[in-house]
């Protein structure tokens, strides 16, 4: 379906605009839509069974947010290289041991986000700066804390749901297993 677009903002990572567009029905249509780089968000896990969460001020929600390390990609980047200069910008780590536990887009009905998970592990300290507009408190939180933390609702956002079941899938499938997770 070709489509024209009309820009209206291009600010930081948001390129939003409307696009002129027929749907496979046949419908035409002008749609608000948001074109984004992409981004990569880590599950850091230690030898210990702990994770590396953030308590990531979000001013659109108005506060504190419960997150695992994640960013959007630069234009030279491959989402590794993403992921891995976030862990290391804003949780100060570095992995040996990297997987890759898939995608999700954010919201499909106007944004084309598109989120590479990881999860890493045999991690060493790192050094990384944080973006001027970052105000972030690191935590380390047991894996199986953080996976109660969802079910509490003390965390909310969706990568970071995502994220952490499907690290809690792998290791299970892998024979890593909830020992691995800590208490």
């Amino acid at each position: 379906m070709a489509s024209s677009r009309r820009q209206i903002l291009k600010l930081g990572v948001v390129d939003f605009g409307v696009e002129h567009t027929i749907l496979p029905n046949g419908a035409e249509v002008d749609l608000a839509i948001i074109r984004h780089p992409g981004a990569s968000a880590v599950v850091a896990l230690d030898n210990n069974g702990n994770i590396a969460l953030l308590s990531q001020y979000r001013h659109a929600l108005g506060g504190y947010v419960w997150e695992i390390p994640a960013g959007v990609r630069h234009a030279d980047e491959t989402p590794i290289q993403c992921a891995q200069r976030e862990l290391a910008e804003e949780a100060g780590l570095s992995g040996r041991r990297w997987d890759h536990l898939g995608a999700i887009v954010t919201v499909p009905s106007f944004c084309d986000e598109r989120i590479e998970l990881f999860f890493v592990r045999e991690l060493d300290l790192a050094v990384g700066t944080r973006d001027f507009d970052e105000v972030i408190h690191v935590e380390r939180r047991s894996f199986a804390e953080a996976l109660r933390m969802i079910r509490r609702g003390e965390i909310v956002d969706a990568k970071t749901i995502v994220a952490l079941y499907r690290a809690r899938d792998f290791l299970e499938e892998t024979g890593g297993g909830v020992g691995a997770m800590g208490n």
